[in-house]
């Protein structure tokens, strides 16, 4: 018998202690990481939502109704797609998205994580959120109406209505609920973003002589504007009232806040006027608007240029405060234009559809 194993070769050894403690510090630290990946995050997901024709067709109290609807007047055949866009939020207080699902939206240009609180004000119950949204959404469908009708030529009341008073304002006790602040300074103010215009360049601590109707009767009222928050303000809150010429019915279920207000008055226009506005072409858009047809920023612009380029849009209006935003992340093929007022929506939107050159619009670069 051999004392000595002729095979020089050595034995298998197990592993170190060196070794087992690294490869149970790295499994534990996986275990860490996956389960932290999995916890909630103080965060919700915004990504694109539904997209609407605003000259077709959406579902209302379970039937298939047109968005826009002018009963009693003449209106002409449309052509192509004005689209409106929209949001969908992952998440809410108390079921957020994951922290893997947060990393995710550095991965895809489509979805943005936001801070639960910009979208879910605290102290602010459900209930009260889809009010907001829903009376800002109502809001917004009348500026759009008001917003075309002017446009188109239509004579009607525009009135800028007193809905409150704060007790500790400069209004207090001088202007009333109900009031119609028709002039500030002998200019008459036909919107709220024209009133806040009028306001600030009267600037605080100087009174402001305001045209006032109270119960049909006119008279001329004194206000000294405070500033507050680097805005100068009566502290009143206001509302639009008006009195339409026509009937205008726009129909759109389930969505909320006021930045379709644009599109829905582009098509309104197109309906009311001969020969299809876009010449077939899909053109999307978005942001808010007031009867003197000022257009207003939007949130969630990224997501919404996605949902555009998904609808098969080749053309965006993007309101021009927004460009900020836009420029770095506009889908390839898609034009984005800056627009300010409806009447420059409406030119670009004829240009497309007349196949003319559109390079002497304002545009948000791509990059």
């Amino acid at each position: 018998m051999a004392l000595f194993d002729d095979d020089p070769s050595p034995r298998p050894q197990g592993r170190s202690r060196r070794e087992r403690i690294g490869w149970a510090a790295l499994g534990i630290a996986v275990v860490i990481g996956v389960g932290f990946a999995l916890l909630p995050s103080p965060y919700v997901i915004e990504q694109p939502g539904p997209v609407y024709d605003t000259l077709g067709v959406a579902e209302h109290e379970g039937e298939e109704v047109p968005l826009i609807e002018i009963p009693d007047e003449e209106t002409f055949p449309t052509d192509g797609e004005l689209n409106l866009l929209t949001v969908t939020v992952l998440g809410r207080p108390g079921q957020t998205p994951s922290w893997l699902d947060v990393l995710g939206t550095w991965f895809d240009p489509t979805r943005s994580a936001v801070p639960v609180e910009a979208i879910f004000p605290p102290g602010v119950s459900d209930a009260d959120r889809d009010a907001q949204n829903s009376a800002a959404m109502v809001d917004s469908q009348q500026d759009a109406i008001a917003a075309a009708l002017v446009e188109l030529g239509y004579d009607f009341p525009r009135d800028v209505t007193v809905a409150g008073v704060l007790d500790d304002s400069p209004a207090a006790g001088v202007l009333e609920e109900g009031d119609v602040i028709a002039a500030v300074n002998g200019t008459a103010v036909h919107s709220v973003d024209e009133l806040r215009a009028a306001v600030r360049e009267n600037g605080p601590d100087e009174p402001a002589n305001l045209r006032v109707v109270r119960d049909g009767v006119e008279q001329t009222i004194a206000v000294t504007p405070v500033e507050r928050d680097d805005t100068v303000a009566l502290g009143v809150g206001v509302r639009m009232v008006y009195d339409f010429p026509i009937e205008v019915e726009l129909q759109l279920d389930n969505v909320g806040g006021p930045s379709a207000g644009m599109m829905f008055a582009l098509g309104i226009i197109d309906k009311l006027t001969p020969g299809p506005m876009t010449g077939g072409e899909i053109v999307a858009g978005t942001g808010t608007i007031d009867s003197a047809g000022e257009v207003g920023p939007i949130g969630g612009v990224r997501q919404k240029l996605w949902g555009a380029e998904d609808a098969g849009a080749d053309w965006f209006l993007a309101p021009a405060a927004n460009c900020d935003e836009v420029t770095g992340h506009v889908p390839d093929g898609l034009s984005v234009f800056a627009v300010s007022t409806l009447d420059e929506a409406r030119a670009i939107v004829e240009a497309i559809g007349e196949g003319t050159d559109t390079s002497g619009f304002a545009s948000c670069p791509a990059g």
